[in-house]
């Protein structure tokens, strides 16, 4: 389930609290008390067999009893009576309940978790949605409901606060009430048995009331609804988390580098950064970002100006600017002059603007405007700090009238303040966020505030971003990556031989050093002599894993005969790993010495909540040591590979320094794009290792390379956390004048011929496709209709092309579902040069095949009256029309699959 009757939970006419009590110090009376505290105008029912009334208000003997089926339960009874009290709320038709009781297999206990499968069961059949068990309830101060044992009622706002922890919501109520934070919506999850953060996200983003989302989260469930959520709801409001468990590890015993270097938390931390949420480390900064991100305009780049009347808080900014890889914005030529012309001989010419102690308030008001004039400089973080010439309110009100007054062309520079001490600096911060200025008590937290707004800024353009093609048409050889893991697993080796890993990699166009196995030390002089000059030697087995580590490999051998005598200590020295030594094979490969190359890793692993999860670092013996890697969700485009490749810090040396030429970074990013398109098609991968994937001017090749395999639960496509590319629904289509198209999904990297195939509409072919008038697509609706999440859109195109290189589109059919997959709005766009070929509805019963296949209930879309082609397609096909009651120029067709 997704957002189905959540809104039951979330705006109720009716709640009943089972478990109401008066006994002092239990959940049930502190629940009874705040329902009725908070001020609810809606209907509240008590259910208590053993009284008939509670302070005056009448209790009922049972959910039998009650006048009317509840929209909303809270249930505060012992755990044994949870499933009964769920199946007879369903029975009377409640939607909606709150389980506060813990007790349902928290500890890992058989019997509660039995307990917590029967309360499932017992509201499956009746769609009920349970918040919960285990949890504080939940607080909608829009509605004046307060359906928790919380000790406090919260102010109300546009904030929607969603936590694990109870405790720590309590905790938020009251910091948050001492300093007027509002909230739209504050909810428990608790043990989340069924609602969970991927059903908040898709309700709380389509809520009008809620502005921000704040998340506190110490493990997500069904991870590929989160990110579905998540990515949706990130486009539309931010989305801020506090992420718990930062320093836990996997309990996963891994045997790769890979495995070893990737941290749980890690993995939490690719997938928010894939979502487009901003992750903040505490509570204070959770609020601080809400503040940057709700009063501070959108920013254009990450150049920082400061202005202050302290050197020593300007030192501080600056200090704390560089530790988060902040950019200090350069001062022109032209502004410095302007600021020379109305400052004192003795300010700091340069940033930061330190305008001395005695600043009057014209001296801010001349700096500000000069600042904010200069078109190097994104944002400006004005400071104050008391003294005893200058007045602390007279400066910040200098400033509110400057930013009042400025000119048009100086709005694109984002403002923010930081007034220091207390009192009259309390009343000027006050000020500011009155006028909706971010304002705050130190430079450190001013800083980090603009530093939020840029990763806020970087993450919602890299959801937006068109990216980069294909360097070269990729075609892996699939069928033969299947052949080797299938004869690895009848053999039921966990681990292919690093020659059989080569050859996977090969298959997917992966350079490989060349690699020869033997069968005896004998046969391994043979091929090095053959292949001439120094060799590598390894032993080659599907037991020694770590090779290097344990004595398996042997560097730089010249002569056949030392490999001989090497390949023969080998034998010795693992005698006592393997019952029959003479069985050891081995492997023999060029030694591979190239000037100013450097040594990488890429990977996968498997993590136990997301999924494959890729990562890339500095590779070679060190890599566990040095730890310089960046982890990523599958499925990656060349933009992400190359965002991993410049998250980590060897990217400064591959980009090149002091004489050493830079590497081929779009070859690194391709040989990421193609280790991903490998996870993405085989299920059977668990763990893989390039190690050293050696790279420089010329390119890349993987020295070696491990991969364990394990038999498939299901398809590549179900273990992964973001539903990748569906090469499946590609096809050949063949026109009546024999003329082949390319009917497929459509990718990120279509963008700009979606562009043009929206350029060529005459503006009547745009009004009828969109429902009114637009001379161009802007560009965030482009990429919103290209960049879709295939595990609830689906839009296919019609193109020439055959390959990965991205050609014409001439139509485009769509759908686009919403998070329960009940129904789904469809849209068709089909360009004039391949119009009266009978395309329009071979399109759209393509797209109701694959809907229908996906188990949609319902399609629906909105058709202009005078589109008639489009309505005669409708009918044709089955569509039931409905005349819009707000709109009586459009007519809305819908088809029940």
């Amino acid at each position: 389930m997704s957002i189905r009757n959540l809104k039951s939970l979330f705006n109720p006419s009716s709640v009943a609290l089972v478990g109401a009590s008066v006994k002092p110090q239990t959940v049930g009376a502190v629940a009874t008390r705040n329902l009725f505290a908070a001020g609810f105008q809606g209907e509240i029912y008590l259910v208590n067999p053993r009284r008939t009334e509670i302070d005056g208000h009448p209790c009922y003997a049972d959910i039998a009893s009650l006048p009317k089926a509840p929209d909303l339960a809270v249930i505060a009874t012992p755990p044994d009576s949870v499933p009964e009290v769920i199946a007879q709320l369903g029975a009377r038709g409640t939607k909606g309940a709150v389980v506060i009781t813990a007790g349902f297999g928290e500890g890992g206990s058989e019997r509660g978790q039995a307990l917590c499968e029967a309360m499932l069961a017992a509201a499956r059949p009746h769609l009920l949605r349970i918040v919960g068990p285990n949890c504080f309830g939940l607080m909608l101060p829009r509605i004046d409901l307060n359906a928790s044992f919380i000790h406090m009622q919260p102010l109300p706002g546009r904030l929607a606060f969603v936590a694990q922890s109870g405790a720590l919501l309590s905790t938020v109520v009251d910091w948050s009430t001492h300093r007027r934070i509002g909230f739209s919506h504050l909810v428990s999850l608790g043990d989340m048995a069924d609602v969970d953060f991927g059903d908040m996200l898709d309700y709380l983003s389509a809520d009008n009331h809620t502005r921000a989302i704040l998340l506190y989260i110490e493990s997500v469930t069904h991870a590929r609804k989160f990110m579905s959520a998540a990515r949706a709801a990130a486009r539309i409001k931010p989305v801020i988390v506090v992420k718990a468990g930062r320093y836990g590890e996997s309990a996963m015993a891994a045997a790769s580098h890979t495995g070893a270097m990737a941290g749980s938390d890690a993995v939490y931390e690719a997938a928010f950064k894939r979502a487009g949420i901003l992750r903040v480390n505490d509570l204070e900064a959770l609020f601080d970002a809400v503040s940057t991100l709700g009063q501070l305009q959108p920013i254009t780049g990450d150049r920082l100006a400061l202005l202050t009347n302290g050197g020593g808080i300007g030192v501080m900014a600056t200090d704390t600017l560089k530790y988060k890889k902040g950019t200090l914005a350069r001062l022109s030529e032209a502004t410095l002059q302007k600021l020379n012309a109305v400052l004192p001989p003795t300010w700091s010419h340069g940033n930061p603007v330190d305008i001395i102690g005695d600043a009057p308030p014209q001296r801010y008001i001349d700096a500000l405007s000069a600042i904010m004039e200069d078109p190097g400089v994104d944002a400006v973080l004005v400071m104050n700090c008391p003294t005893a010439i200058g007045s602390s309110t007279d400066a910040a009100q200098a400033v509110l009238e400057t930013v009042k007054k400025r000119p048009s062309h100086t709005r694109r520079c984002g403002l923010l303040s930081c007034w220091i001490g207390e009192g009259p600096a309390e009343a000027a911060r006050r000020m500011f966020h009155e006028k909706g200025i971010p304002s705050y008590e130190t430079p450190t937290k001013a800083v980090r505030g603009f530093m939020q707004m840029v990763r806020y800024r970087h993450s919602q353009a890299m959801l937006m971003e068109v990216p980069a093609g294909m360097p070269e048409t990729f075609s892996p050889e699939r069928d033969a990556v299947k052949r080797i893991i299938a004869a690895a697993l009848n053999q039921r080796r966990d681990w292919l031989l690093e020659t059989e890993a080569k050859a996977v990699l090969a298959a997917y166009g992966i350079p490989v050093v060349p690699t020869v196995a033997a069968d005896n030390p004998d046969e391994a002089a043979r091929v090095a002599a053959e292949m001439g000059g120094p060799v590598v030697l390894k032993v080659l087995s599907s037991i020694i894993v770590h090779k290097s580590d344990a004595g398996g490999v042997a560097l730089n051998l010249t002569t056949s005969e030392a490999v001989r005598q090497r390949a023969n200590r080998m034998r010795e020295h693992f005698r006592q790993a393997i019952e029959d030594v003479s069985t050891l094979r081995f492997s023999i490969q060029p030694m591979i010495q190239r000037a100013h190359a450097h040594e990488l890793i890429v990977g996968m692993h498997v993590d136990p909540q997301f999924g494959p999860v890729l990562l890339f670092g500095h590779g070679g013996t060190a890599a566990e040591v040095i730890m310089d890697r960046c982890l990523a969700l599958p499925p990656l485009n060349m933009n992400l590979a190359r965002e991993m490749i410049a998250s980590t810090r060897i990217h400064r040396l591959l980009t090149g320094y002091r004489g050493v030429p830079a590497v081929d970074l779009a070859e690194i990013a391709f040989t990421l794009v193609k280790v991903s398109q490998l996870v993405c098609d085989v299920a059977e991968i668990a763990e893989l290792d390039i190690n050293p994937l050696l790279c420089d001017p010329q390119g890349v090749v993987a020295l070696d390379a491990r991969l364990r395999i394990q038999p498939a639960d299901g398809t590549a496509n179900q273990r992964l956390a973001i539903c990748p590319y569906p090469t499946e629904l590609e096809q050949t289509i063949r026109l009546p004048d024999g003329l082949q198209l390319l009917l497929r999904p459509i990718r990120p990297e279509d963008e700009p011929a979606f562009q043009r195939l929206f350029a060529s509409l005459s503006p009547e072919d745009v009004r009828l496709r969109f429902l009114h008038p637009m001379k161009m697509l802007p560009k965030n609706l482009a990429a919103r209709l290209t960049q879709i999440d295939y595990d609830r859109e689906m839009a296919l195109v019609l193109t020439e092309n055959h390959g990965r290189k991205n050609g014409e589109l001439f139509g485009v059919v769509r759908f686009s579902a919403d998070p329960d997959l009940e129904r789904a709005e469809f849209a068709i766009l089909l360009g004039k040069e391949k119009t009266g070929l009978g395309l329009g509805p071979m399109l759209m019963r393509r797209i109701l095949d694959y809907a229908r296949g996906r188990g949609i209930k319902q399609i629906f879309g909105e058709v202009l009256n005078d589109n008639r082609p489009m309505l005669a397609l409708c009918k044709a096909l089955g569509f039931k029309r409905r005349r819009v009651p707000d709109d009586p120029g459009v007519t809305e067709v819908s088809l029940t699959l």
